[in-house]
Parts: structure tokens; C-alpha cells; sequence
């Protein structure tokens, strides 16, 4: 299965690429700013997922950001679509394959912390994933990784040090915190968010926790950004929306955007 997909997309480009990219809601366009070299349709892609939600282009865009070779994914597939987790969790798989050695994830979130409103960027420094099947369940791939892989540092603390050198270089004080991920789409009703602040979140959304298992589990170094798009359920009068979700993506998008530039370029720098 895997060697038929990296074939496809070897028909495409031969680059192989040092970082991987997942661009989350409001970062679409990101690809559009770089010196594209190639791209390759999702649906081009025997037996690959492709994503059904608005906004998300469905494609990996070949590129360079600075000296250093790059994978973004220009849409990412998410659990509530409908689609097993293996499934979810491909892409992240064939960008290892493709090369790719360190991968930034990035996602809009709902805020849970009290300090936390919308526009605000967060580095993920753990996550809470029990809510969401294990990307690992079923029988191991072992070229991937290993039956039992360790999650004890899933977020590499030197990438994070450099993201939140570069966002404050962009005049935004990024600060640290833990990212849960449900199941979606709905979005979560406020006991569930009082639940989640027990544990320990900060931030809430539908992504990115499972592709890090994902990442860890085939060798990846992983960091991941939250930008908070809204106030989680129960700490606001407003009812939640995608639309609003997006709206406020959209607005913050270019800031998003220098902080994802210049994040990849100070890892290229350590790699």
C-alpha cells in the first residue's frame, strides 16, 4: 500500500523533503507564499484519503522555505469525517517515507484556560488523546516503529524553544500549554470543557493529537502550534461556529503564517 502511494507521488517530484507541514485553518494560503516545485493531488493518490471539509485543498505542496527541502500538507483528513484513525494518520506516514525528519502540526483550538482569548498562539507541550481511538491500534507496522512506543516527550522542547523565539520576533507571546483532542464535529458542550480543565487543557480542538502519536511512532521529532480561533463552550455567550472558527483564522492568518516561515527556517538551521 505504501510503496504504491510514494510511487504516485514519485511521479510527481523526486525531492526529498527534511520537514513536514500540516497546515491547520487559516494557513491554506501559506503554500501559496512559497516557491512551489511540485504538488501532488490527494486524490491523485491511489487509496489515499481526501479531506471534505470546506477550505482545506486537498494536496502535499513540494517547496522550499529558506535552503531547507519542505512537505506541506495542504489539507489534513479528520477523524469526524468519518474515516478510520489508520486512515487519519496516512499522511503523516507517507511524509516520514517521503523523507521528512521533523513535522510541524498546526491547528485552530478552542481556548479552555481563563488567560486565553481568541487570536492568541499556544506551543503544545503535551496533549490528551483518551478520548479518540489510538492511531497505533491494530497489528504494529513494524518498519514503522515499535509495539509500545514511549509518549513521555511527544513535543520536542528545542523546536518549541525556537517557535516561540520566532513568534516573539513577530511581537506575539506565545505561551506553553496542553492540547486535547475529541472525536468532533460537534463541538463540546461545557460540562466536557470543565472536565477537560481538570485534566489539565488549555486548548481543545479535533486534530493534531493523533498524528503526533503517529509522528513519535515512526521516528519524528514533533512540534505543534494552537492558534486560539475562540473561547471553548460555557466561556462565552456566543454560540460556537465554524464560520467563526474560520473568520478568526482568516484575520490572524499572515501573523500565522511569518510564525510558520520563520519556524521552519530555525529548524532547517538544526537539522
Amino acid at each position: 500500500m505504501y510503496e504504491e502511494m510514494i510511487e504516485a507521488i514519485r511521479k510527481k517530484t523526486d525531492m526529498v523533503p527534511s520537514i513536514a507541514v500540516v497546515l491547520g485553518s487559516g494557513l491554506g494560503g501559506f503554500a501559496d507564499e512559497t516557491d512551489i516545485e511540485a504538488f501532488a493531488d490527494y486524490s491523485d493518490i491511489p487509496g489515499f484519503p481526501t479531506s471534505t471539509v470546506e477550505g482545506h485543498r486537498g494536496r502535499f505542496v513540494f517547496c522550499h522555505i529558506g535552503k531547507t527541502p519542505v512537505v506541506l500538507m495542504q489539507g489534513r483528513v479528520h477523524y469526524y469525517e468519518g474515516y478510520p484513525m489508520d486512515k487519519v494518520v496516512l499522511p503523516i506516514r507517507i511524509m516520514r517515507l517521503l523523507g521528512a525528519k521533523v513535522i510541524l502540526l498546526t491547528n485552530a483550538a478552542g481556548g479552555i484556560c481563563f488567560d486565553m482569548k481568541p487570536g492568541d498562539f499556544m506551543a503544545i507541550k503535551d496533549h490528551i488523546s483518551f478520548l479518540v481511538p489510538s492511531p497505533l491500534r491494530g497489528k504494529n507496522i513494524d518498519c514503522m516503529g515499535p509495539r509500545f512506543p514511549d509518549m513521555t516527550n511527544v513535543y520536542d522542547s528545542q523546536l518549541r524553544e525556537i517557535v516561540k523565539k520566532k513568534a516573539m520576533e513577530h511581537g506575539e507571546n506565545m505561551r506553553e500549554g496542553v492540547y486535547a483532542q475529541l472525536s468532533g464535529p460537534n463541538f463540546e458542550t461545557p460540562a466536557e470543557i470543565r472536565l477537560l480543565r481538570t485534566l489539565g487543557a488549555d486548548a481543545v480542538g479535533m486534530s493534531t493529537a493523533c498524528e503526533a502519536i503517529a509522528a513519535v511512532h515512526c521516528g519524528m521529532r514533533v512540534c505543534g502550534i494552537s492558534f486560539i480561533s475562540n473561547l471553548a463552550a460555557g466561556l462565552s455567550e456566543t454560540p460556537l461556529s465554524h464560520e467563526e472558527v474560520q473568520k478568526t483564522a482568516d484575520e490572524k492568518a499572515p501573523v500565522f503564517r511569518r510564525i510558520v516561515r520563520s519556524a521552519v527556517e530555525g529548524f532547517g538551521d538544526i537539522l
